[in-house]
């Protein structure tokens, strides 16, 4: 159970936006997150309320970052992680044609007894 927060500068259109959250499901959808299993938070935000390091690791990054955090189930190999890495980078340059550099994504992993989809019921415990 993924649940995906996206982040980005305010100012872009819906479907624009849309295209993103589309995007980076399909990209989970290729590691193995079944199709029905998404739920995204999609936030913009004011200039000074997005803030990141234009060249932290030596990537150039520009006012169209996007940042993705993706919280997940523990449990997933390192060739999976990077596989959903490179998935959500070439997606999201292809359309709606966002520049890798602009890519930003972070994992959180928990346990499955962590989540609750309703009725106040664990229901991976």
């Amino acid at each position: 159970m993924p649940l995906v927060r996206i982040d980005l500068r305010k100012g872009k259109d819906t479907t624009y936006r849309e295209e993103i959250g589309l995007i980076v499901h399909d990209a989970l959808i290729s590691v193995g997150v079944p199709k029905d299993d998404h739920f995204q938070v999609i936030t913009e935000h004011e200039p000074p309320n997005l803030v990141f390091d234009p060249a932290y690791l030596g990537i150039r990054r520009s006012e169209d970052l996007v940042m993705i955090q993706i919280t997940w189930n523990e449990g997933r190999t390192v060739e999976q992680k990077k596989a959903l890495y490179k998935a959500i980078a070439d997606g999201l340059a292809g359309k709606p044609g966002l520049r890798r550099e602009d890519v930003f994504v972070s994992l959180v992993e928990v346990r499955r007894e962590n989540w609750s989809f309703g009725n106040g019921i664990a229901q991976y415990a």
